[in-house]
């Protein structure tokens, strides 16, 4: 009878425990643990560096060219125990996970970058060396290939539908503690940098340190959603902070597939600069609220400008994705193939138009930026706007890539100042009409009406930028 009575007891705080935990909403993560965490793999490089192997043979304090320094470093060259090429190797250390039962390996670009030797190790503790199919530093992707048969493998899912604050759980090697498990919930997405254009970051607050980078990021159903990559930690510290970033899954086998099959990665290309669209600018260019990519500069020979893309077009759909920011952009164009045409919805002088492109491919250099140099002042007053200018010389537009436009010579107090231009920029654009000579401003800045914003677009080292102003009474 007792025994009965404490077997019910132990049945019943058991199914307490799991009402409790569906009660707080916590996920249980065991059971996937258990079965993905043999397909996590740690991930070790090394670098022969000739630096490290001499610093190995110096006295500290001996004089560099000091007999007994010479007598020393030619005495142990001879010993082969010591001049061991692995002993001078700098060493680093990720994560990865197996996507293929054959061997394939994905991890981040960065964890093996520079690497002479890359060493995979496996949940069984086998060490294997492995070979880099292909990188690609857009997304920080790399795919491995070690020489093995029947490895246990990751599920891989897609972030599409994944929500803001869902349950994720994240298994790497952090500071070398291997098979490392942590979790969180998804803090947004959607996430860019200024370094990473293609790539709509997952921002979670999983524990992310080094060591993790290249490790997977599951759901709760155990489908690899993400690829960890980057924490965001202050000033002079690499150690999580509450932020971390992955990169989304069907991002990441988009390029493994590629790296795959041809060992590089083709991305669409557009050959527009654009920038978000802030309060002030949507009210300059009658938006309603603040969404769309605003079209900054288009690329000669582009795809864009062969199908008509102007600047101060707002990009607002690609074959029918809403664009709320200008981030989500870039990544929908990488993912389209060369050649392949998309429809793009864009709002010109309020007005919605639909223009058919055809996308080219990424060109592998980067557009160069010219210096933007600060004249000498000869002032030209357009005293409305709180500005001095000057027309564009011929030197001028040699140096600074600029075709047309005027120099800015001096900001004042007043609505120039404060919508933030300074001097050095070249204003081409004012009010949505094109701006040649001094002249051609002045006369186009007599006609704005007193309270409207206005956009201009400005022309400076970084790059093109439209700001908004307000134009006083």
């Amino acid at each position: 009878m007792t025994e009965k009575l404490s077997l019910r007891m132990v049945l019943t705080a058991i199914l307490l425990l799991y009402q409790i935990q569906a009660i707080a909403g916590l996920p249980d993560f065991t059971e996937l643990v258990e079965k993905y965490s043999p397909a996590v793999v740690n991930i070790s490089t090394s670098q022969e560096t000739e630096s490290n192997m001499q610093s190995r043979l110096q006295i500290p304090g001996l004089p560099e060219n000091h007999q007994f320094g010479e007598l020393f470093r030619r005495f142990f060259e001879q010993q082969p125990d010591f001049w061991d090429p692995d002993s001078f190797d700098t060493r680093s250390m990720g994560s990865g996970f197996i996507v293929s039962e054959d061997g394939y390996v994905l991890t981040n670009a960065h964890v093996v970058e520079g690497a002479d030797k890359i060493t995979v190790k496996l949940h069984d503790r086998r060490e294997l060396v492995a070979q880099i199919i292909g990188t690609d530093e857009q997304t920080d992707i790399a795919l491995l290939k070690i020489e093995a048969d029947n490895l246990p493998i990751v599920r891989m899912g897609s972030s599409k539908n994944l929500k803001v604050g869902a349950w994720v759980m994240a298994i790497g090697n952090p500071f070398g503690f291997d098979h490392t498990v942590t979790a969180g919930i998804v803090s947004a997405k959607g996430r860019s940098f200024y370094d990473e254009n293609y790539v709509p970051f997952i921002q979670t607050d999983v524990a992310i340190n080094p060591g993790n980078s290249g490790g997977p990021l599951f759901n709760v159903r155990g489908e690899v959603i993400g690829v960890n990559s980057r924490i965001s930690s202050e000033p002079g510290r690499r150690s999580y902070a509450g932020l971390s970033f992955a990169i989304p899954a069907e991002v990441a086998s988009d390029v493994m597939l590629q790296l795959r099959d041809k060992g590089h990665v083709s991305r669409g290309w557009l050959g527009v600069m654009i920038q978000d669209v802030t309060p002030e600018l949507a009210q300059s260019f009658g938006l309603k609220k603040p969404q769309g990519a605003l079209v900054a500069r288009v690329l000669e020979d582009s795809p864009a400008e062969s199908g008509e893309i102007r600047v101060g077009d707002i990009i607002m759909q690609l074959d029918g994705t809403m664009i709320n920011t200008s981030a989500e952009l870039p990544p929908l164009v990488g993912r389209v193939q060369e050649g392949q045409t998309v429809t793009l919805e864009v709002m010109r002088q309020g007005d919605i138009k639909k223009l058919d492109i055809k996308i080219g491919e990424l060109p592998d250099q980067p557009l160069a930026r010219a210096a933007m140099p600060v004249p000498q002042k000869s002032p030209v007053a357009a005293g409305r706007l709180g500005l001095d200018i000057e027309d564009l010389t011929e030197e001028i537009k040699a140096e600074t890539g600029a075709k047309y436009g005027v120099i800015v010579t001096g900001v004042y107090e007043g609505p120039a100042q404060d919508m933030g231009l300074r001097e050095g920029d070249i204003i081409q654009v004012l009010d949505n009409k094109k701006v040649t000579s001094v002249k051609e401003l002045k006369r186009i800045a007599i006609s704005l009406q007193a309270g409207e914003s206005v956009a201009i677009l400005v022309y400076r080292e970084t790059g093109p930028i439209f700001l908004a102003m307000r134009i006083p009474g």
